[in-house]
């Protein structure tokens, strides 16, 4: 006889705040910028977050041990190169596809995440990436209303 484990939804922590960030930057500037900006000191991880062989996303993390909370900077986008075997004329065509990691938020470019053990508002942050030039827009996201959140608890 099967045992059957399933892993009750009351186990994830999903106790952290999120902000939503578009811009066409790369992820080290915006990185950058959300340091200077929000005085932050976020580094990239030196492995990123991977899904499957060919699904990672970059990370930057800080640890802020005086006001006890945890920052995550992470992308949303990720393109997958496919090599489509064919034959004849046009041998072995290459096919690029956007995947998504939180899927029902493709137009957003990054997620700031926010792990706050003591209540942090974070409007005056999402007001700070917002005067940073090349951020379209920033807003949080209530993360009760996403389908796909506990790819952001890792």
């Amino acid at each position: 006889m099967l045992t059957t484990h399933k892993i009750s939804a009351d186990f994830y922590d999903d106790n952290f705040q999120l902000i939503a960030i578009h811009s066409g930057l790369e992820d080290y500037a915006i990185g950058y910028a959300i340091n200077s900006r929000c005085s932050l000191h976020l580094k990239r991880m030196k492995s990123d977050l991977q899904f499957s062989q060919n699904l990672s996303f970059s990370v930057f993390e800080w640890e802020d041990g005086l006001q006890d909370n945890y920052w995550t900077l992470l992308t949303n986008k990720c393109s997958v190169m496919e090599v489509m075997p064919s034959s004849g004329l046009f041998e072995n065509n290459v096919s690029i596809r956007t995947d998504y990691l939180i899927k029902e938020k493709r137009e957003v470019d990054y997620f700031l995440k926010v792990d706050a053990g003591n209540g942090l508002s974070i409007n005056q942050y999402v007001k700070s990436i917002n005067k940073i030039p090349k951020v379209v827009t920033a807003y949080e996201v209530q993360v009760q209303t996403l389908k796909s959140k506990r790819n952001l608890i890792f």
